[in-house]
C-alpha cells in the first residue's frame, strides 16, 4: 500500500510541478540545416531557412558527407555574397556539426566549395533575441500592426523545453517523498 501511495504521490507531485512552471519556459529550438536532407545542394537550404526564426539560444545542426563536402563560417556579407571561401571565420569538416546561436547578430554559413556555394549551398542567419518569458509572442503592440503567429515546429526542429523552477519543485518533492517512504 505504501508503494501504491508513494507512486501516486510522485505522479501528483510531478504533474504540480509541470503545471507550476508553465509560464517561465524557455524553449531552445535545434535546427537542422536543410531538414532530412540535411547540407545538400538538392535540399535548399535558402528555401528552407525562409520564415524561420533564429534566436539567441538556439542550435544549428549541420549533416553532410564529410568526404564530400565541407562548411565554413564567413566573416562578411560581401564574402556571403560573392562566395568568397578563402579567409572563413572557421571551418567544419566532420560531417555533424552542432553550432550554438550565443548572441545576437547575422552570420554567413557556406559550402567550402565555392561552386557549390554559387550553386545556393550557402545560409544566412539572423540571429534574434530571446524573448522574455512574460511576453506574449505574435501579438502586435501598435496601432496597425499586424499579429503574426509562429510556425510550428517541423520535422526538422524540435523544442527542447527547460523548467528550472518546476524541477527544483519536483527535486524537492522527491526528496521528501524518498524519506518519508523510507521512514514507513
Amino acid at each position: 500500500m505504501v508503494g501504491l501511495r508513494f507512486a501516486l504521490a510522485m505522479f501528483l507531485a510531478v504533474a504540480a510541478a509541470a503545471s507550476l512552471g508553465g509560464g517561465l519556459v524557455g524553449a531552445q529550438v535545434h535546427h537542422v540545416v536543410g531538414g532530412d536532407r540535411g547540407w545538400d545542394p538538392d535540399s535548399g537550404v535558402g528555401s528552407w531557412s525562409s520564415g524561420r526564426v533564429f534566436s539567441v539560444g538556439d542550435k544549428l545542426w549541420f549533416t553532410y558527407s564529410a568526404g564530400k563536402e565541407s562548411i565554413v563560417e564567413l566573416r562578411t556579407k560581401q564574402d556571403y555574397e560573392s562566395c568568397d571561401v578563402t579567409n572563413p571565420i572557421r571551418m567544419y569538416t566532420d560531417g555533424i556539426n552542432s553550432l550554438s546561436l550565443d548572441e545576437e547578430g547575422l552570420r554567413y554559413f557556406a559550402s567550402s566549395k565555392a561552386e557549390s556555394c554559387e550553386n545556393g549551398l550557402k545560409l544566412r542567419v539572423d540571429v534574434k533575441p530571446r524573448s522574455s518569458p512574460w511576453e506574449i509572442q505574435g501579438v502586435a503592440t501598435s496601432e496597425g500592426s499586424a499579429v503574426a503567429l509562429a510556425e510550428g515546429p517541423s520535422s526538422s526542429s524540435f523544442r527542447l523545453k527547460v523548467d528550472w523552477a518546476g524541477a527544483g519543485v519536483v527535486a524537492v518533492v522527491v526528496g521528501w517523498l524518498g524519506f518519508y517512504s523510507l521512514a514507513m
